[in-house]
């Protein structure tokens, strides 16, 4: 099995495509980053003008921690879009290019192909999120300094400069479970489509569609809203509030992890019937 998963790596980074996404956040985050460095006074004043009457607000409030937390909201949307973008293509981009049948040919069995693949995927997408949080954390920090974090929601959380980072990691930690959920979905696609065009269009067809049916305050979506994956993805905000509620995250994780083994399921019940005709 290492050594299929080492070969679909290697076809994995062999691929131009597979460094859009990195491309994406290297050239993204410190753009953000800068962009608040040189204008985030502008971004406090506004955030905070309603609070301004009644709190007298000290110190380094505009820091790498905020440019983190403001990165990590804002790209989130637009991540797994990156992630589909190779996840869709393990399975349909091997029958596209008409190697799928030369690959059935070897000594692993079906089911063992599909596990290295999806395997190589979930690598593939922790060292991009991976990436995003070094990048975000580390040049934010050099470029900001440290200080504390500001999160206003219903209520506002104020968290010292030294409980910040463990959040922020917990954060980026659940981030990853919430992508490697996406990446299955994108892969179970690939495995019913002959080229990767669908299973992008499709991941990201279903992400929004669940995304606006959450968002829809109505009898029916409620019902339906508990059993939507993308519901439990903007959990990670639970890690910035006190006291953090545990509970609604380990539910989430267990929602999304469900979800990606039952993605994971189809794929391989799937692909052992599928006939190859290319």
């Amino acid at each position: 099995m290492f050594t299929l998963v080492r070969i679909e790596l290697f076809k994995i980074f062999s691929k131009t495509r597979t460094y859009i996404g990195f491309i994406a956040i290297f050239l993204l985050v410190p753009l953000i980053q800068i962009a608040l460095y040189i204008d985030g006074e502008t971004f406090i004043e506004f955030s905070l003008q309603n609070l301004k009457e009644a709190f007298d607000f000290q110190g380094n409030l505009l820091n790498g921690y905020l440019a983190s937390y403001i990165i990590l909201a804002t790209l989130y949307v637009h991540i797994p879009f990156l992630i589909a973008l190779v996840a869709g293509d393990l399975l349909a981009g091997e029958a596209a290019s008409g190697t799928l049948r030369i690959l059935l040919t070897r000594r692993a069995g079906r089911t063992q192909i599909v596990v290295a693949k999806f395997l190589a995927g979930m690598i593939y997408t922790t060292a991009l999120i991976l990436s995003m949080a070094i990048i975000s954390i580390l040049l934010g920090v050099a470029i900001m300094g440290t200080g504390d974090l500001i999160v206003i929601k219903n209520t506002v959380f104020i968290f010292s400069e030294n409980d910040v980072l463990w959040r922020l990691l917990a954060a980026f930690g659940f981030g990853l479970i919430a992508m490697w959920c996406v990446a299955s979905l994108s892969f179970m696609f690939s495995t019913f489509a002959d080229n990767a065009i669908g299973p992008i269009i499709l991941t990201m067809t279903v992400i929004i569609s669940f995304i606006v049916i959450s968002a829809i305050d109505l009898s029916l979506f409620r019902v339906v809203k508990p059993f939507l994956f993308t519901n439990y993805m903007g959990s990670w905000k639970l890690f910035f509030e006190a006291p953090v509620d545990y509970g609604k995250i380990m539910l989430a994780i267990a929602v999304l992890a469900g979800h990606t083994l039952a993605f994971l399921g189809i794929s391989i019940y799937h692909f052992k019937r599928k006939d190859i005709l290319t």
